[in-house]
């Protein structure tokens, strides 16, 4: 549809690549911050944490992945995601607690694809924790279909995350597991009507670094994509990893990356000017390394998403929701 159309152009670079910072964070951020700060934080110091760094990077993304307590209405009102930014919201908790088979499909209270459209926001995220063996697996499948439902409502793209995992708690998957799982996920999801699908790396570089073999599990991606474009997640690696990560899954189809602390995570252990100082010079050289990775490799999305058909009359039967 057209809003999803334009919303897509807000959070891609004019060349239709996606270069997202992720600092939608929780929990675990606020750990983190804490196990390394002179006095624990209140929310407020959170919050004034995640506006700082994203007033310092956001100039240099296409879009802004944040969370609504601590990130969205602080960002937009400190003037830090501006009107030339794209915006994309969350809409799950996420309990790191728990093994992820055991996570359920968990909403933010009081925060819906509603909210994130009337407030200006440019796509909705959903983090999933997936196998298609699990015992949860329907209740998942369900989450998704409510939320892939709310967004044709609202025409706004939603853009899912669902991430592997191993049912074994034990043990981490195989490589060959890993391909297998992101592959069919990529593929039922983008038929069960996905806009992006924001995807790990399809290969742990613990286990291996032939890069022709990265080459070729994320060309396998990409064919399961079909016509819904992809953007690769940083998962926690190393920026030099991840760096050459994003080169090859461009190389091969995707078409951006979203990514948080590969960028942004070692000023997590810093304060005060050393922390700005940090951002503003090795954050900010990273991000831009990025984008100019996906400038010379990624597909663009609008190469994936046919431009909408607009007939003249168009608006008259375009849904309005009042």
């Amino acid at each position: 549809m057209i809003g999803k159309y334009r919303h897509l152009s807000r959070c891609s670079t004019e060349a239709g690549h996606f270069v997202i910072l992720a600092i939608d964070h929780r929990a675990n951020l606020l750990e983190a911050l804490n196990r390394a700060a002179p006095q624990p934080l209140d929310g407020a110091g959170f919050s004034a944490f995640k506006t700082r760094v994203t007033a310092i990077l956001a100039t240099e993304t296409s879009a802004v992945l944040t969370d609504p307590a601590y990130g969205i209405g602080a960002g937009i009102a400190a003037r830090a995601i501006s009107g030339h930014t794209g915006l994309i919201g969350p809409v799950e908790v996420t309990d790191y607690e728990k093994h992820p088979s055991q996570r359920t499909v968990q909403w933010i209270p009081g925060w819906s694809v509603g909210k994130i459209k009337r407030i200006g926001g440019d796509g909705v995220k959903l983090l999933l924790p997936y196998h298609p063996e699990a015992d949860n697996v329907d209740e998942k499948r369900d989450g998704v279909r409510k939320i892939v439902e709310s967004c044709a409502r609202w025409d706004i793209p939603f853009f899912l995350e669902p991430i592997a995992y191993s049912l074994d708690s034990a043990r981490s998957l195989t490589n060959a597991e890993l391909l297998q799982i992101t592959v069919e996920m990529a593929r039922e999801f983008a038929a069960m009507g996905a806009d992006v699908l924001k995807l790990q790396f399809p290969v742990d570089p613990a286990q291996s670094r032939d890069e022709s073999a990265w080459r070729s599990a994320c060309a396998a991606v990409t064919e399961a994509c079909g016509a819904v474009p992809w953007a690769l997640l940083s998962a926690g690696v190393d920026f030099e990893t991840f760096a050459l990560q994003a080169q090859i899954a461009c190389q091969a189809g995707a078409s951006g990356v979203i990514v948080g602390r590969a960028i942004w995570n070692e000023a997590v252990t810093l304060q005060g000017e050393a922390r700005d100082a940090f951002v503003a010079t090795t954050a900010r050289e990273r991000i831009r390394r990025l984008a100019s990775i996906c400038a010379q490799n990624a597909t663009p999305w609008y190469d994936r998403i046919a431009a909408p058909d607009v007939a003249l009359d168009w608006f008259e039967k375009y849904e309005d929701l009042d």
